[in-house]
């Protein structure tokens, strides 16, 4: 492939990864928006984990988790976050680097009113990242909140959304003999204008 095309047309790096999410929803069998999350702790330490990324917005990505978790109190202090997302189905997988704000308005109350009531009150009981004595202090912890939240509890105010915003996307996939296509969309800032490379494999 000499030129940008096929998998990798368009104009828009949010248009591409929403089609390659669509195709690997109907080939991946668990989680096709699983993401691997990577932040670095105050002293530049690496942390990485699985999170569901739950939006791709015209210009972002958009995920939720507890304010108090260990990722949390990462992408606050630093600001920055990058994530993979890679399908072996597919073969495919996208990277991204990029600036981090919350989402604590009303798009981050409507995705927790849409989960499952279990998942809602699971979000009040746990204290994410915290040591925990044993599961059945959990289950304590679950069957207090439901009794003084009830049916339909309010989303927590330690828990919400991050969005980041892009300066660098980059997709990638698998070629013959390892000779893999990527190409590589960079901008200084999020509103500017995209630079689009391609990379050797």
């Amino acid at each position: 492939m000499s030129e940008r095309g096929g998998i990798f047309a368009g104009d828009d790096p949010f248009v591409i990864a929403c089609s390659w999410l669509e195709e690997a929803e109907k080939s991946e069998p668990n989680d096709p928006n699983a993401i691997a999350l990577s932040t670095v702790d105050a002293d530049g330490l690496p942390n990485a984990r699985m999170v569901l990324l739950k939006d791709i917005e015209d210009d972002s990505f958009v995920f939720y988790t507890n304010y108090g978790s260990t990722k949390a109190q990462e992408l606050d202090h630093a600001g920055k976050a990058a994530f993979v997302m890679h399908w072996k189905s597919l073969r495919r997988q996208i990277r991204v680097r990029g600036v981090i704000e919350r989402e604590e308005g009303p798009q981050a109350d409507a995705y927790y009113a849409s989960r499952s009531l279990k998942s809602r009150l699971g979000a009040w009981a746990s204290h994410q990242s915290q040591p925990l004595a044993s599961r059945a202090a959990l289950m304590t912890e679950v069957a207090k909140v439901t009794a003084t939240h009830g049916t339909n509890p309010s989303r927590p105010p330690f828990w919400g959304g991050y969005r980041i915003w892009p300066t660098e996307i980059e997709f990638w996939a698998d070629g013959a003999f390892r000779l893999h296509d990527r190409f590589r969309w960079s901008r200084e800032q999020k509103n500017e204008s995209w630079s689009v490379v391609r990379l050797n494999p």
